[in-house]
């Protein structure tokens, strides 16, 4: 009577894909901590500047202010400077640092096992290469989301909190993707980027400073043309003198009698103007009318939510790349031995 031997299978998908997991976060234990370290230190930071940071700050300016009126203008103290510094740095820190982190940790995945033959060890056991990469992009973007989605409302916290004291405007570069969804969307991109970098390269250091040099090209698109995602506010007349408090002003001119809007003009703009100065002044010179164009601070989510999307659409190629140009290099013969 001869007996069945059990047929060997193939280890199921979820145990391998948690089996892989489980693996890198063992290889790069070391590089997760310091993540870990980096986001506690962060979020420390901004709790004081939100609480006695800020308290102390605001007790300095009065101190000040009821010794000298003059003073309030230039207000200074040991702990305003303080304050001031901590929201300078952490805004800065919370600016770069996600994206940075994404785009080393994509880089050194890919390329460090490209570069040191490990990949097509992997690839050669129960790991398939769709399999492997879709790990390399997954557990490092689980913990670049997971800390960022942490800072950011940490850092908005802090930010709703300065009042007066903050040194920067809503619109301002930093502080704009430091405080939205643009951060977490930057990091994902530049995630995406390190990961094609690593397989185009096959090297750690070129794939880092391919990915970094496209994630700052892709900022600085951002930055340039952020006011145009977003239709604009047009006002004219007295209304064009006095826009809304925290407004983003894009440009003001004047309109002649023919209809046509001069941009740059600076012609009977006085904001000391009353209506029946200003119509007087418009006549004198030949003029219609003058207008404004701007983004009011309402339009803060509405330009944070398109350019994430934007972004994370650049990402999605990215990947999507990455994902093709693996397939082709596998697929020819001889690749995976």
């Amino acid at each position: 009577m001869t007996t069945l031997l059990p047929s060997e299978r193939p280890a199921p998908a979820t145990a391998a894909g948690l089996g892989l997991a489980r693996s890198l976060l063992r290889l790069h234990r070391s590089a997760l901590w310091c993540w870990l370290l980096l986001v506690v230190a962060l979020a420390a930071t901004m709790l004081w500047a939100y609480g006695p940071g800020h308290e102390t700050a605001s007790a300095d300016v009065l101190e000040q202010c009821r010794g000298d009126a003059e003073a309030c203008h230039f207000p200074g103290g040991p702990w305003l400077s303080r304050y001031s510094t901590a929201v300078a740095l952490t805004t800065l820190v919370v600016s770069f640092l996600p994206l940075l982190v994404a785009a080393w940790a994509g880089a050194a995945l890919i390329g460090r096992e490209l570069e040191n033959g490990t990949a097509h060890l992997a690839w050669t056991q129960s790991v398939s290469p769709a399999r492997w990469l879709a790990a390399k992009l997954a557990v490092p973007a689980l913990f670049v989301t997971a800390g960022t989605a942490l800072l950011v409302p940490l850092h908005r916290l802090m930010w709703d909190g300065g009042g007066e004291l903050l040194w920067t405007d809503w619109f301002d570069a930093y502080g704009f993707r430091s405080n939205g969804t643009t951060a977490l969307a930057y990091a994902l991109c530049a995630l995406s980027f390190g990961v094609l970098a690593g397989l185009v390269t096959g090297r750690t250091l070129p794939a880092l400073g391919t990915a970094v040099a496209a994630v700052f090209a892709l900022t600085h698109l951002g930055d340039q043309y952020r006011p145009s995602m977003w239709p604009t506010v047009t006002v004219t007349g007295a209304g064009a003198l006095s826009l809304p408090d925290k407004a983003l002003q894009l440009d003001r001119g004047v309109i002649t009698d023919a209809g046509v809007r001069i941009g740059n003009n600076m012609a009977c703009t006085d904001a000391d103007r009353g209506v029946a100065e200003l119509r007087s002044c418009l006549a004198h010179n030949d003029l219609a009318d003058i207008w404004a164009t701007y983004h009011p601070q309402s339009h803060f989510w509405p330009l944070q939510l398109v350019e994430s999307g934007i972004v994370l659409a650049v990402a999605a190629l990215a990947a999507t790349a990455a994902f093709v140009l693996l397939r082709r290099r596998t697929a020819a013969p001889g690749a995976a031995t």
